[in-house]
């Protein structure tokens, strides 16, 4: 299944989309926050005047923004530009050991970030005892997806930059606010009548995705205590990956997919009485470089049995495909009810956007494979960083929450250069959650499939 979340992404104005107020909103509902860290690594010296012209750069592209709810309940929430004065750029002077490498990237990510009250995204340099440097940049998951984060990067880098023309938050006062978002209720009338008639039909159809039961808040403090999830990631010689892709009979997204799924297996995520893992596939939906929708994505669902992958790809290359071609003929009627979301109750939203991005099928995992990406994106300083890799995570994640969603596994993959990056975040009910048995599932699944690499 692919769920096509463009809605009304390609906008004149700063009017949110639909699609990313029903994720701010969901996220807001269930006291969940996700981000994106892009991870550079540097085994030369570093330019430290180069990353502060980054740093710059990155205000003349997506990121440059925050969210501003409307002040009527069920209002439309609006862009706001984010302000230069914001503090998000961290440059630690003290060098660190090379192994607590993914220990400052996690403190990283738990450094304050807010899509409303900003900064919608920060930037931080390290320096390590060995010689290198890692710069890290994490981003709301409510200003841009992964398409949008890596060209606001290699626009950063080359300078490319533009001014989205949002103007600054405040700037309207109360009731000239409410005018204009009463105005815009108007003008989504048509929409909203619509949906209603739809919904309807659709919550009668699809009443299990949509009841999800309430559970009491765990009084527990071993509950409630933040988890940081065990991350990895591994670069593969392109060309060794690729020879791989073909040896299989499949091709690079499809031995993605394959591993994904053979590691899937391996950490107890396979589900049904045929043993078959599912993945959640984010496919850019962007138009152009003038798209300014945060998340202008859809969500391919595939489901294929892992056991033979290490010896043939047809099973996952089979799946991606007529999964793709279901979703172009049916596409789903959830997206539909995304009109609803300003004017449903917490728990409405988060069913709705459940069901609507896909995540309420048992034991998924969520694969990103960016592809091949721009060699720009890999410059932070002027210079191609030696390592870059991408990873989506939950931030301030509870045990007990992860304990309720059965665990959580992501893999994002792309090719930079002459390296295939791939990162696998993964916390398992029952299992060791530990990096060091992450990055031995990992090279055991690799040495299924002949290949080799780095594992940071």
């Amino acid at each position: 299944m692919t769920i096509d979340v463009r809605g009304d992404a390609a906008q004149s104005d700063n009017v949110l989309p639909y699609p990313d107020q029903a994720l701010f909103l969901a996220l807001r509902g269930a006291g969940h926050e996700a981000v994106m860290q892009a991870l550079w690594i540097y085994q030369h010296p570093i330019d430290l005047d180069g990353v502060k012209r980054f740093h710059r750069n990155l205000f003349g592209t997506l990121l440059a923004r925050r969210i501003e709810p409307s002040p009527i309940p069920f209002g439309r929430h609006r862009w706001v530009a984010q302000s230069v004065t914001d503090s998000n750029l961290d440059l630690a002077e003290r060098p660190r050991p090379r192994s607590e490498l993914y220990t400052w990237a996690d403190e990283q990510v738990e450094l304050p970030l807010d899509p409303e009250s900003g900064p919608a995204w920060r930037l931080g340099v390290q320096p390590f005892t060995d010689g290198s440097t890692a710069v890290s940049l994490v981003i709301s998951h409510c200003v841009a997806d992964g398409a949008g984060s890596v060209l606001a990067c290699a626009q950063a880098s080359t300078g490319a930059t533009r001014d989205l023309g949002y103007p600054p938050a405040g700037s309207r006062t109360r009731w000239r606010a409410v005018r204009e978002d009463l105005r815009q209720i108007g003008r989504d009338l048509p929409d909203i009548g619509r949906t209603i008639r739809r919904a309807v039909r659709v919550a009668a159809q699809r009443r299990g995705e949509l009841a999800r039961p309430g559970t009491p808040e765990s009084t527990d403090s071993a509950g409630r205590r933040t988890v940081r999830m065990p991350s990895a990631s591994v670069f593969i010689d392109a060309e060794q990956w690729h020879a791989c892709a073909e040896k299989l009979g499949g091709n690079s997204f499809s031995l993605v997919a394959g591993l994904a799924g053979k590691l899937a297996q391996r950490l107890g995520r396979a589900h049904g009485p045929d043993t078959l893992v599912t993945l959640k596939f984010p496919v850019s939906d962007r138009a152009d470089f003038e798209d300014t929708g945060g998340n202008v994505v859809s969500i391919a669902s595939v489901s294929f049995d892992p056991s033979q992958v290490t010896f043939d790809l047809t099973g996952p290359r089979t799946a991606i495909r007529e999964g793709l071609k279901r979703a172009r003929e049916v596409p789903d009627e959830m997206m539909d009810l995304l009109p609803l979301v300003p004017f449903l109750p917490k728990s409405g939203i988060a069913r709705v956007a459940d069901a609507a991005f896909g995540f309420s099928t048992e034991l998924p995992v969520s694969c990103s494979n960016m592809g091949a990406m721009p060699p720009a994106a890999t410059s932070v300083d002027g210079t191609p960083a030696e390592y870059l890799s991408f990873r989506g995570v939950d931030r301030h994640v509870t045990a007990e929450n992860l304990e309720k969603r059965r665990g959580i596994m992501t893999v994002t993959s792309g090719q930079i250069a002459d390296k295939m990056t791939i990162t696998v975040i993964s916390w398992q009910p029952g299992l060791e959650n530990s990096a060091a048995e992450l990055h031995r599932v990992i090279a055991d699944t690799l040495g299924e499939f002949g290949l080799s690499g780095e594992i940071f």
